[in-house]
């Protein structure tokens, strides 16, 4: 059963998981976003994806937080490039001790999903915010700005709005713009908007294109996400809900 929340860090989401029974794990899609995660008491990263990420393991219990894009390199101390595709032991990041003793007091605790957002919070007050600069540059783009409007509007040039995109998202701003209109277009379609009115609506030229998009980013086809989708019986997880590798 899945579940989720907004945290009480802005911008952020909680959630959790918990196995009913033996399940095949579905792909996870590119959101923009960065996930801290608890997974049976290992704590672990999930960086930015720019493909469909398939999990290799499996956990009976999960709770994780889903940074708003953006916001977890400084909170990490991380570049999020360095975690683009990969799912990161957190011990790689603080420290194997350190990781360990956050990871036993989390598992240790009444509710693991409440403790990690203690952790979180607790670490957010002694890191530098989130730079509002590049969460204007998120928010326009997922409103479906383009980019070169983007760059003028926050006074950045292209390389130095590229190169802080980067450290920030893992990515391009252009790539990040193709995975947050993927994931306006694919809400679109699980709400039951037809296909060729989702792509338009999203911001795409035609149904084509979102079919072209969709096979790059996610993986799959429109009609085959669509099924996957109809055919589970549990509460279906959102791209973000990253599992362990």
């Amino acid at each position: 059963m899945y579940e989720e929340r907004p945290a009480l860090l802005d911008g952020a989401v909680l959630w959790t998981r918990t196995a009913t029974g033996p399940t095949a794990e579905r792909p996870v899609l590119p959101d923009g976003c960065m996930d801290l995660i608890w997974a049976d008491g290992s704590l672990l990263v999930a960086g930015p994806d720019t493909r469909a990420y398939v999990p290799g393991e499996f956990a009976a219990r999960y709770a994780g937080i889903r940074f708003a894009p953006g916001d977890a390199p400084g909170l990490l101390g991380v570049p999020a490039h360095e975690l683009r595709d990969r799912r990161v032991a957190l011990g790689a990041l603080w420290g194997e001790a350190a990781a360990r003793r956050l990871g036993e007091r989390i598992t240790q605790a009444p509710d693991p999903a409440a403790a990690l957002e203690e952790l979180v919070l607790r670490r957010a007050a002694e890191t530098p915010g989130p730079d509002p600069l590049l969460r204007a540059v998120a928010a326009r783009l997922a409103a479906g700005r383009p980019v070169a409007e983007t760059a003028e509007a926050v006074g950045l040039g292209a390389r130095q709005l590229h190169r802080r995109s980067l450290d920030a998202f893992g990515y391009g701003p252009k790539t990040l713009a193709r995975v947050l209109r993927l994931q306006r277009a694919l809400a679109l379609v699980r709400a039951g908007v037809p296909y060729a009115e989702a792509a338009l609506r999203a911001g795409c030229a035609d149904q084509a294109h979102l079919a072209r998009e969709t096979r790059a980013l996610a993986g799959t086809t429109l009609s085959a996400y669509t099924a996957s989708v109809s055919a589970k019986s549990e509460t279906p997880l959102p791209s973000g809900s990253r599992t362990t590798a």
